[in-house]
């Protein structure tokens, strides 16, 4: 992370208002978070666009927060032909099948749970890391799980933002 305008942060707060939303949406799917973020350019610092984001995440509702869950695919099944969920989630893609029948498992039980997918940073995790998290998490009460979401969601959107204002082109 740098502590400096990139050419990746001036280009986003010089973009048209339509190509930085697209751009917002690809990193979070709240449409709350993203108009937040929207209208507070331009930012001076990639720290700026961060605190921002993190400030957004903690004010989302709970139907924010569903409309933000409902752009991840479930662990184990990125979207097909989306390089960012397949990044994220590649600790899965070396899984065994029985472990990847084990989480296919798992993610069906959560979401008979609490109604949303099971998320979580996956960047960096193996798939036993995210097999153990789900099986932790899904003892927590409803009320548990929305913090718990909403801590992953920022730390997802962090790693997203700052690939968004590190690329050196559009």
């Amino acid at each position: 992370m740098t502590s400096s305008t990139t050419p990746g942060l001036a280009r986003f707060n010089t973009s048209a208002d339509s190509d930085a939303r697209v751009a917002l949406h690809e990193v979070c799917a709240s449409s709350a978070w993203g108009s937040r973020l929207l209208t507070q350019r331009p930012y001076a610092a990639v720290e700026d666009l961060f605190a921002a984001s993190d400030a957004a995440m903690a004010e989302l509702t709970a139907d924010d927060l569903a409309e933000a869950m409902a752009g991840h695919p479930p662990i184990g099944r990125p979207k097909p032909g989306d390089p960012t969920s397949s990044r994220e989630q590649s600790g899965m893609a070396g899984a065994s099948e029985d472990l990847k029948a084990e989480m296919l498992e798992l993610n069906l039980a959560y979401q008979d749970k609490f109604g949303h997918v099971f998320l979580i940073c996956a960047t960096g995790r193996t798939g036993e890391q995210m097999r153990d998290a789900v099986k932790e998490r899904i003892g927590n009460s409803p009320e548990q799980e929305r913090e718990i979401v909403r801590t992953e969601l920022g730390k997802i959107n962090r790693i997203r933002l700052n690939r968004l204002v590190e690329e050196a082109t559009a």
